[in-house]
């Protein structure tokens, strides 16, 4: 009877609820932690700072566009809202469940992005939203974490595949075309640009050949050059980028105006709300340029701060990737390891944009920028590193093959003993 006892014990955790692993997650005292309490903070400050800043940013285009300064501030808040009650489902299922439907959901952002070309929302020219009610699901976002999901199923399969030869390594892209070329018709550079320097930094931490690799930079880089080169609207955000202020009533206002904001913001800016740059002066303050009206406020220490606690929840991802590997989670690694690699190379660019570094792009800075399909699949990637981060400390998957293991000992120690009955 003794024997039978630490089997009983595993079956009974091989049989818990998802309520009970949520529960457990955010359980635990003393040096042993279920749950990296870190990388929650890091987000928590984001999102709470987040708020803060696009409602001072947000008060004046909300009095202008619809008479009530609170319309964006109400509106951020409705999304934060849905963005933590879909990260608390995230994070009771289970990472194996997104790898068994890495398929489907990578059709799904495919059939979605093929929906909004002839059922999508248009602003300003680009045809990028679904209206959901009185809401809006920009498609591209989904697309986003879809993709990073069925390239690290892909590159768990087809690990041996994607290093030894060419084959391997170009159908784990054949996806990415797919999505250039519905998101080129919205259009959405930089959602693309985002999309392919993701998937290079996943192939480059899979393994990939250095030939493979720099091949696929060069063919990346030449095709951006090209599609810049023959749209005029894009051509001409790269050369009002190179001198703003040779035009800065037109092509290059927007980047005039958040040096602006940058240089009246100096060391410790102006003070929370006195930025002048937002009353009208800076198109799109709450959203892509965010940064610059942060700038303008609380300074170079204020964009300092943001950056740095950016970098560190970056940091934390793929050190979880790097750890998830080592316990022989390949998906999981990946997984992790390219949701950093997306969080990083968007806030480069968000933060390019504002300074001048880069031509502009319509980029949010992730967790703080006002937009509500950006806030959700951001906070829904968090939680998926945060399950990650769970699985790894607690052993999940190990615990419950181990349970699995012990109920066949047992089932096979039955008939044992029916057959000796016999």
């Amino acid at each position: 009877m003794r024997s039978t006892e630490p089997q009983l014990e595993l079956e009974i955790r091989a049989e818990n609820n998802l309520w009970q692993q949520f529960t457990g997650l955010f359980q635990g005292s003393g040096t042993y932690q279920l749950y990296d309490r870190q990388l929650l903070w890091l987000s928590i400050v984001l999102i709470g700072f987040g708020l803060v800043m696009v409602a001072s940013a947000s008060l004046p285009v909300g009095e202008r566009l619809t008479g009530n300064p609170f319309h964006f501030v109400i509106r951020h808040s409705v999304y934060l809202v849905l963005g933590t009650c879909g990260a608390i489902i995230v994070t009771m299922i289970p990472v194996a469940k997104w790898q068994q439907f890495s398929g489907t959901l990578c059709l799904l952002a495919i059939l979605s992005l093929v929906v909004v070309l002839f059922a999508g929302h248009t602003v300003n020219g680009a045809t990028r939203w679904l209206k959901l009610g009185p809401l809006t699901l920009q498609v591209a976002e989904l697309a986003k974490l879809f993709f990073v999901i069925y390239l690290a199923s892909y590159l768990d399969r087809r690990y041996d595949e994607v290093r030894k030869n060419w084959r391997g390594f170009i159908k784990a892209l054949f996806v990415l075309g797919i999505l250039t070329i519905l998101l080129l018709m919205q259009p959405d550079l930089g959602s693309v640009i985002v999309l392919g320097v993701t998937a290079v930094g996943m192939l480059w931490v899979a393994g990939a050949k250095m030939v493979q690799f720099i091949s696929l930079v060069i063919t990346l880089l030449v095709a951006f050059v090209l599609l810049i080169m023959f749209e005029p609207y894009r051509m001409a955000r790269v050369t009002s980028f190179m001198d703003p202020w040779d035009d800065p009533f037109n092509s290059g206002y927007q980047l005039t105006q958040s040096l602006m904001a940058f240089g009246r913001g100096d060391w410790f800016g102006q003070g929370l709300g006195n930025s002048v740059q937002k009353l009208q002066y800076l198109p799109e303050a709450h959203t892509d340029f965010i940064l610059s009206v942060i700038g303008e406020e609380l300074g170079f220490i204020g964009v300092v701060s943001v950056i740095a606690v950016c970098f560190v929840l970056v940091i934390k991802a793929l050190l979880l990737g790097q750890r998830a590997l080592r316990q022989k989670r390949p998906f999981s690694g990946y997984l992790a390891q390219g949701i950093g690699i997306w969080f990083a190379f968007q806030v480069g660019v968000n933060v390019g944009a504002a300074s001048g570094l880069i031509p502009t792009k319509g980029l949010t800075l992730p967790l703080l920028s006002y937009g509500g399909s950006s806030l959700i699949i951001t906070m829904a990637a968090v939680a998926i590193l945060m399950r990650i981060d769970y699985e790894v400390r607690t052993g999940y998957r190990l615990a419950r093959s181990a349970g699995e293991a012990a109920q066949q000992a047992g089932q096979r120690a039955r008939r044992k003993v029916r057959g000796g009955a016999r």
